[in-house]
């Protein structure tokens, strides 16, 4: 991939919010930023565009909740052709987490983690999602 030089004209204020990102990710220049900025607007386009992607569903939750780690794998079990992976580890005597990896359009991934992420128990859960390619 070649890389084209261009130029740029920002108001101050969003030169300084560039700035802002650039160090706040600690990239190493503002070109690197610009890049960052890109990339993520065209991951987000694919997400709602329902295309093909990949990601990670983290889940925290209290496993001694009755009932919740049965519906969490009937959950799973339902979605398991875009379930690539689990891992399940205990970080506190009653708190879980949980790591799905998971590929396939990005409204069945949102559909799954918003199922998972509504059951009563889960104090917390996030869904994120990367193009699979360009």
């Amino acid at each position: 991939m070649s890389v084209v030089r261009f130029g740029v004209s920002l108001e101050k204020e969003l030169l300084e919010e560039l700035d802002y990102f650039v160090e706040d990710n600690s990239l190493s220049n503002r070109s690197q930023g610009i890049r960052r900025l890109i990339s993520n607007y065209l991951v987000e386009k694919k997400w709602q565009c329902n295309n093909l992607v990949a990601g990670s569903i983290s889940l925290i939750f209290y496993h001694h909740r009755p009932g919740l780690l049965r519906k969490i794998k009937d959950i799973e079990h339902e979605y398991h052709e875009v379930i690539l992976s689990s891992q399940h580890f205990c970080i506190e005597k009653d708190l879980s987490f949980e790591i799905l990896a998971v590929r396939g359009k990005a409204r069945i991934l949102t559909e799954l983690a918003d199922k998972l992420r509504s059951l009563k128990g889960i104090s917390h859960g996030k869904l994120a999602m990367t193009t699979t390619g360009w």
